[in-house]
């Protein structure tokens, strides 16, 4: 007996029932919201404005590792088509990776968005740049910050599997702190556990951290991230009130059940939010605000 391919995982809400919720969600009242778009792409809304961290809406891995040894085999639909997100003030790429840099999905992004502003590292921008043939218009590097319509995206260092650096000093990867009203949210990006990282978010009264838990295996022959231990530890040494967790159910070979992080945050008393591809989560939820 011969099985096809798995029916794709498919979002709470997607095309244009998503937009329609991100729209009915759009209040001004010092509360925010989020979806999950998949892998480490996240929306934030706040106040009227939104924020766009890693977004990976098309299909351009899993066309360009098709013949090859890694296949990237999609396990959730696409949410939605990037053009349709013709309200979005701001996205912030961690690093170049194209899970987190995918100029099939940020062209369009730039297209629906003409006054869309970009933040990207400093370390990446000529790499950046050539992709998108678009000018990105802020690079940081890590303690450097910049604010965008109420958003203030400060740089921390992520290590993927190192925290590398450029010729010039400056980390080629990083995770976004981003602080608007009251609110503190991290997206570490793609990271592993380094020396000062701990350390360098507790300054930060972080509300949500949207942390990996695919982990690294050496068969998958891709560089690693947290895994479902080691961002329910994060999330406690850093003081987060909660944890969402992201980057799995995105490609067959480089996920894992998010249960194991479910157990793992019960066990050290983190807090913990599991949000479905799609789905809205609402920081009244924190009880704060």
């Amino acid at each position: 007996m011969i099985l096809g391919p798995k029916p794709l995982i498919q979002p709470a809400l997607r095309d244009e029932a998503l937009i329609e919720d991100i729209a009915a969600a759009n209040r001004d009242d010092g509360q925010f919201r989020l979806w999950w778009l998949g892998q480490s792409g996240f929306l934030l809304q706040w106040n009227g404005c939104h924020l766009l961290l890693d977004p990976y809406l098309s299909d351009s891995l899993t066309r360009k590792y098709a013949a090859t040894p890694s296949p990237h085999i999609r396990m959730t639909a696409l949410p939605v088509q990037p053009g349709r997100l013709g309200f979005v003030d701001v996205v912030a790429c961690s690093h170049s990776h194209t899970d987190h840099m995918d100029p099939e999905t940020l062209l369009p992004l730039l297209q629906a968005n003409p006054r869309l502003r970009l933040v990207i590292p400093e370390a990446e921008r000529e790499s950046i740049e050539n992709k998108l043939s678009w000018p990105a218009t802020v690079g940081l590097d890590q303690g450097g910050a910049t604010e965008i319509n109420g958003f203030r995206i400060n740089a921390v260092a992520s290590a993927h599997e190192t925290v590398e650096l450029d010729t010039a000093g400056r980390c080629r990867f990083l995770g976004y702190v981003v602080e608007f009203g009251e609110w503190a949210i991290y997206h570490s990006g793609d990271t592993v556990l380094h020396s000062a990282l701990a350390e360098s978010l507790k300054p930060f009264r972080i509300d949500a951290a949207l942390l990996p838990i695919n982990g690294r295996r050496p068969e998958r022959r891709v560089a690693g991230n947290l895994n479902a231990r080691e961002a329910a530890w994060l999330g406690r040494e850093i003081g987060a009130r909660t944890v969402i967790p992201c980057h799995y159910d995105m490609f067959t070979f480089n996920t894992v059940p998010v249960g194991d992080f479910v157990t793992a945050a019960r066990e050290v008393g983190q807090g913990w939010q599991v949000v479905h591809c799609g789905e809205r989560w609402e920081s009244s939820r924190l009880g704060k605000g």
